[in-house]
């Protein structure tokens, strides 16, 4: 059936289109204000008030209202789209307010759009259906209202997230994502270039308000900290923007994200180039991501690289022939059009201008010529290569033709009402548009699926948008990736940072952040009083280690390992243990091999000259014992070097108090022996009966033999083991013999000591032996170097680390080893080998014995 056999019903869209013009304060006494919008249509305000009116024209947001316009034609000329209805539409200015929102929403629900407010209404409104506002602030104020009434509203670009709130805004719908996405979105972006301190600036309004509200909520659980927020108050004065800018030029952050329409964005930039403040980087929200119009030659320092998301966009088959078709010669008594005329040419129609008298909007006098063309005119009208709004626009009336559609078409029985009707399709009433408009679903012909979800919102994406200057010095709108809502968490920001062009012509991401990123090795200390951003960096204890960057805490290695130098890897340890191979080691070997020979070469020389009279007057089996024992002592140190294992330290431990015991008693039964052959040379003494050389050797073999059952106790009980000590020093293992049983070795060495002590005492009585007996003075001096070694080796052991205490260990060992050689020894050899003369049968007895 051909269109126009069908019976038509005309059914008009109200819209508001924001701002076609700039809003200015002024006063009107008994006045009447023209409504540029409509034809001639008087307000009279019967007292003295202060009022809006429009000034200046909006050029985007008239391409917005002849999108709609064009797109209710396109619909009107569908043959399979509402074939029996034609679409109409009357289009009324907000002027960027919401009272003028309110009042032209009051004129419509009275059913008169020529009504004025004090008239009584007139009954239901006829208007089944409004298109707008553009603004969140005045579409929530617009929303109360119609939604007392179930009159649905449609926003081609509120993007408040409060007007989700269905419980608020029952019949609000949108085509334009919510900020609550966007949010999300900006947060992905400021997390994938690491951005942790950015400064907020958003207009004073609800999109602005809501938009800072879920911005802070959604960073609550992120690294990024808010460095400061500000606030634009509609009524913006020089001193609140250079409030602003202030803070702006005293902050570290250098990422600077604006909840701004573009009229707010430009004062700022305006402000921020007076003040030659030009090193942030901008990130725009998705009201001003596409205004070329703040972008001049005094701006476009600031301006350039500036990135943020923008709605999607088309490009619109028909529409910029659509749009440069308007002409003042086409719509001859539209002021409207004519004051746009005017204002795109810079001149004046003398016609009109003579019948309204009213000529404030010119800046010129030239008049216009009639051959003007919007063909060959370049601005924002005309240009359609950043069709965002507009789209929204586009797919808002789509959206509602289609649930008209469906309205149409329903079939009783199948409807979506009680007992399964449908709607009323003669005339429609708003509750039931609604229920159609939030239920419609359908693939647009470039291939975009709209439809609504639960709370009025469409399926949510963004373009991500960045500003980069052309050789013209134009702007250039490159999209440099997406933000899909429908995807995956984590997956929905996609972009080629490759394409991004940074601000001040850099191809690197500008840094934002109060504290650098803390390196590995250290880890991040929170600063008192400030946000968790700010922080100190403060390097890893040694032992611990922090391998990623912004660590919170280090970790501590385990005992086997140590950090390196960086603190940001766990390293073997070290171990230290005095070895063959060091120079301590080798030089403390030699001494003991040294003095191990020294003994042996004494052994020899009293060997040659056992039958001589010194070396059998100091009883020559208690002699060679004592040599034997010294040679045992010096070679017992060796086992002190090298690697310590369960063989060795038992045998270090064990032959080291063996043969001291060894060496001490063969030493007290020489003195012993001193004393009683003293004793003996009185008269009626028969001392040396009692301490011949029997008793000499049982005195050593049951010394010894003490020494020998307490060493296999603690051999048996608790035997010294090899240990890896950690805790001396860092970085390093020390490989050391623990004594296991303390009590055992304080038993080995405490006998040794008595032992020691007897000597001492026993020799000390016998030094003033007359004649030239000397024996016992020998054996003096040796019990003292003997103590004051073991004396100054106490501290010096308990204070040396690692390696060095074996090695002071060892030299005690030797030190007392060579004062005893020496000390008994060497005047001896010195007899025998130097003054052989006096080792005569005679002199013995006067000198040594």
């Amino acid at each position: 059936m051909a269109r126009d056999q069908l019976i038509h019903r005309t059914m008009n869209l109200y819209t508001w289109i924001t701002g076609p013009m700039i809003s200015v304060q002024g006063k009107l006494r008994w006045d009447c204000m023209i409504d540029k919008m409509r034809l001639n249509v008087p307000f009279c305000y019967p007292e003295r008030t202060t009022f809006l009116y429009c000034s200046r024209f909006n050029l985007r947001a008239l391409r917005w209202v002849q999108t709609m316009i064009f797109t209710i034609e396109e619909i009107n000329r569908d043959p399979f789209l509402l074939p029996n209805t034609t679409l109409g539409y009357t289009i009324m200015d907000s002027c960027d307010v919401s009272s003028e929102a309110l009042k032209g929403t009051f004129q419509i629900l009275n059913g008169n759009e020529n009504a004025l407010l004090r008239d009584t209404c007139h009954g239901f409104s006829s208007v089944p259906l409004i298109i707008g506002d553009a603004g969140s602030s005045r579409s929530a104020a617009v929303s109360r209202i119609l939604g007392l009434f179930g009159i649905p509203l449609v926003s081609y670009f509120a993007s408040c997230a409060c007007l989700s709130n269905k419980n608020e805004f029952p019949t609000f719908l949108r085509t334009v994502p919510s900020d609550a996405v966007q949010i999300k979105a900006l947060l992905s972006l400021v997390n994938y270039f690491k951005w942790n301190w950015v400064g907020v600036v958003a207009v004073d309004s609800d999109y602005g308000r809501f938009g800072i509200q879920s911005f802070a909520e959604e960073i609550w659980n992120s690294n990024v900290c808010i460095a400061y927020i500000e606030f634009i108050p509609s009524g913006r004065t020089n001193d609140r923007m250079s409030q602003i800018v202030d803070t702006i030029r005293k902050s570290s952050a250098k990422v600077i994200m604006l909840f701004c329409g573009e009229s707010d964005t430009f004062a700022l930039i305006k402000e921020l180039g007076l003040r030659n403040i030009t090193d942030v980087q901008l990130i725009a929200s998705e009201a001003w991501v596409t205004s070329s119009l703040i972008w001049t030659e005094e701006s476009q320092e600031i301006l350039t690289g500036t990135i943020g998301f923008g709605i999607r966009k088309a490009e619109i088959p028909g529409l910029r022939e659509f749009l440069v078709k308007l002409h003042p010669s086409t719509s001859p008594d539209n002021p409207f059009v004519e004051e746009f005329w005017q204002e795109v040419f810079d001149c004046k129609i003398t016609s009109r201008d003579k019948r309204s008298g009213r000529n404030y909007w010119l800046f010129s006098n030239k008049p216009c010529t009639g051959s003007e063309s919007l063909n060959s005119s370049k601005n924002i009208y005309t240009d359609v290569s950043q069709l965002r709004v507009s789209y929204n626009v586009y797919k808002a009336v789509y959206a509602v033709a289609h649930a008209l559609h469906n309205l149409q078409s329903c079939e009783n029985g199948k409807g979506p009402f009680i007992n399964k009707t449908c709607g009323q399709k003669s005339n429609i009433v708003p509750w039931q548009l609604l229920h159609y408009l939030k239920e419609v679903k359908f693939t647009n012909k470039f291939g975009e699926e709209i439809s609504f979800d639960s709370n009025g919102d469409p399926i949510a994406s963004y373009d991500l948008i960045n500003w980069q200057r052309r050789a013209d010095g134009t702007v250039d709108f490159v999209k440099v990736g997406l933000y899909d809502a429908a995807r995956p968490e984590g997956q929905n920001l996609m972009l080629d940072e490759s394409a991004i062009f940074w601000h001040g012509d850099q191809n690197s991401v500008p840094l934002s952040v109060c504290s650098y990123s803390c390196p590995t090795g250290t880890r991040k200390a929170a600063r008192k009083g400030q946000p968790i951003c700010c922080f100190d960096c403060l390097p890893c204890a040694d032992g611990e280690i922090s391998n990623e960057t912004d660590s919170i805490e280090c970790l501590r290695c385990s005992a086997e390992q140590w950090s390196n130098y960086e603190k940001n890897e766990c390293v073997r340890r070290e171990n230290e243990y005095l070895s063959f191979q060091d120079e301590i080691g080798i030089t403390l070997m030699a001494v003991s091999l040294f003095g191990a020979c020294i003994a042996g070469a004494v052994a020899a020389v009293f060997l040659y000259f056992i039958n001589t009279p010194i070396v059998r007057a100091n009883n020559s089996e208690l002699s060679f014992l004592l040599l034997i024992s010294l040679i045992l002592c010096f070679l017992c140190s060796i086992a002190f070097i090298g690697q310590p294992s369960p063989w060795s330290c038992m045998v270090r431990h064990t032959v080291f108090g063996v043969s001291f015991v060894l060496c001490i008693s063969c030493i007290l039964s020489k003195t012993l022996v001193v004393l009683m052959a003293f004793k003996a040379t009185l008269p009626s003494s028969n001392a040396m009966k009692w301490f011949g050389p029997k008793q000499q050797r049982s005195i050593v073999f049951l010394c010894t033999l003490i020494q020998i059952i307490i060493c296999m106790i603690w051999l048996v009980a608790s035997p010294p083991t090899p240990v890896k000590n950690t805790e001396y020093q860092s970085g390093k293992i020390i490989l050391e013999c623990d004594v296991g049983s303390i009590v055992a070795f304080c038993c080995v060495l405490g006998y040794i000591g008595i032992l020691a002590c007897m000597c001492f005492v026993l020799a000390f009585l016998a030094r003033a032996l007359p004649d030239r007996f000397n024996e016992a003075k020998f054996i003096t001096f040796s019990m003292l170097i003997f103590f004051a070694v073991w004396v100054t080796f106490i501290p010096a052991y308990v204070s040396t680390p690692g390696k060095y205490t074996v090695a002071v260990e060892i030299f005690a060992i030797l030190a007392s080893s060579f004062g005893l050689l020496i000390c008994i020894f060497a005047p001896k050899c010195y007899i025998i080998l130097l003054k052989p003369e006096e080792n005569t049968r005679k002199t013995p007895n006067r000198q040594t014995r």
